[in-house]
C-alpha cells in the first residue's frame, strides 16, 4: 500500500462513520501526505508579517489611508495591538514581523527582522515597481527567514503581509494571470468608497496597459519587477523555500494568495504543501481561489491580512492532526465498526 492508501485506511478506521469528519480529514490526509508519515506533526507554527510601502501609494491614487499607515502598523505588531498579534498570543503561534521594505527608519533595536531593499517600490504607474536584482535579492531574504524557523524546529507557517495599496498590486498580477478585467479583479482594499473604487480600477487598467499585462511576460520574477511589492516578492521566495524544506504552508487572503500565484508559476508543485486558511471578503480573491482550485477552510468576511485568516485556521489543521494521532480505531476501542 502506498502512505496515501494506508493514511485514508486508518482515517476511515477512526471511530466515526467514514467522512464524517469532513474537512478535518482532507486536512489530516494531507498534512500527513506532505510529511510522509502516518503520524503527522504540528511544530512551532508561525505567522511571518512581510511590511513594505508601495509608490503608487504615497499620492493616495489608490488608497484611502496615507503611506505612512505601514510603518505605524509595524509599530502595531510589535507593541501586541494589531488583530494578528492578538490571535496569535491567543492561540500560542509565534508571530515575526519583516521589514521587507517599508519607507521609514526604523531603530536597529526595534524586535522586527531587518531585511529592507530599499524604500518602498518605484511608483508603478510610471515605471518598473522594482529591478530584477531587488526581486532576487527579496527571494533571498524571504527564503533565509523561513530557512531560520525550520531550522528552529518549525514545520508549518503562514504568511501574513501590511503594505498600503498592496491590493492594487496583487489586483494587477492576478489580473496578468487571469486575463480576467481588471473590474473583477480590484476590490475596496482598506476601504474605498465607490468614487475612490472607480478611481483605483480606472488608474490599475492605465497600469495594465502601461505594463501589457495582458501579453505574456517571460517569468514570474519579471511580472515582480513591472507591479510587484517588496512584501509580496519577499513573501513569494519565503512561500519557495517552505515548499523546498516540506513545510506545511497556510495561505491567508488576497495579497498573500497573490504571492503564492506567483511562487505558482515558479515551482507548480508547491500548491500540494498548502492550505488555504479563508476566502477573503476582497473582491478578486474569490476567483482566485477559483483559478487554483483551491478549498478555503473559513468564510467568514475578512479582508483585514496580516495572516488574521491563516493564524485563526491553525487550531483546525492542529485538530486534524490530532484526531488522525490520538482518536481510537474501532479496534482499539472495541466497537463494532459495522454498526457506525
Amino acid at each position: 500500500m502506498t502512505i496515501r492508501e494506508q493514511l485514508e485506511n486508518k482515517i476511515d478506521q477512526k471511530t466515526k462513520p467514514p467522512g464524517s469528519l469532513g474537512r478535518l480529514e482532507e486536512i489530516a490526509l494531507q498534512i500527513a501526505t506532505i510529511q510522509q508519515t502516518l503520524n503527522p506533526v504540528i511544530n512551532k507554527p508561525h505567522i511571518i508579517v512581510f511590511a513594505g510601502d508601495h509608490g503608487i501609494a504615497a499620492g493616495g491614487k489608490v488608497n484611502p489611508y496615507p503611506q505612512s499607515v505601514t510603518a505605524q502598523m509595524v509599530y502595531n505588531f510589535v507593541n501586541g495591538g494589531a488583530a494578528i498579534s492578538v490571535f496569535c498570543n491567543q492561540l500560542g503561534i509565534d508571530l515575526l514581523v519583516v521589514d521587507a521594505g517599508v519607507n521609514h527608519d526604523f531603530d536597529a533595536s526595534l524586535p522586527i527582522i531587518h531585511s529592507s531593499v530599499g524604500k518602498g517600490t518605484a511608483d508603478y504607474s510610471q515605471e518598473n515597481a522594482m529591478s530584477i536584482q531587488q526581486v532576487k535579492e527579496c527571494f533571498e531574504k524571504g527564503a533565509a527567514v523561513v530557512n531560520d524557523i525550520f531550522q528552529k524546529g518549525s514545520n508549518c507557517v503562514g504568511f501574513g503581509e501590511m503594505g498600503i495599496g498592496n491590493t492594487s498590486a496583487a489586483a494587477l498580477i492576478f489580473h496578468h494571470y487571469s486575463r480576467l478585467p481588471i473590474t473583477d479583479c480590484v476590490g475596496r482594499g482598506t476601504g474605498a468608497d465607490d468614487d475612490q473604487l472607480k478611481q483605483k480600477q480606472s488608474i490599475l487598467d492605465e497600469v495594465s496597459r502601461l505594463h501589457d499585462l495582458t501579453a505574456a511576460i517571460h517569468s514570474a520574477e519579471a511580472l515582480l519587477t513591472k507591479v510587484g511589492g517588496f512584501e509580496i516578492a519577499m513573501m513569494t521566495g519565503a512561500y519557495l523555500k517552505a515548499k523546498e524544506l516540506g513545510m506545511v504552508i497556510i495561505v491567508d487572503g488576497f495579497i498573500a494568495t497573490a504571492s503564492l500565484l506567483v511562487a505558482s508559476h515558479i515551482d507548480k508543485t508547491i500548491i500540494d504543501n498548502c492550505v488555504f486558511a479563508h476566502c477573503s471578503d476582497e473582491a478578486g480573491h474569490q476567483h482566485m481561489l477559483k483559478y487554483l482550485n483551491a478549498k478555503p477552510l473559513l468564510h467568514l468576511g475578512l479582508r483585514l491580512g496580516e495572516g488574521t485568516g491563516a493564524a485563526l485556521a491553525m487550531p483546525l489543521i492542529q485538530n486534524a492532526v490530532a484526531f488522525l494521532n490520538e482518536m481510537a480505531s474501532f479496534d482499539t476501542a472495541g466497537i463494532d465498526g459495522k454498526t457506525i
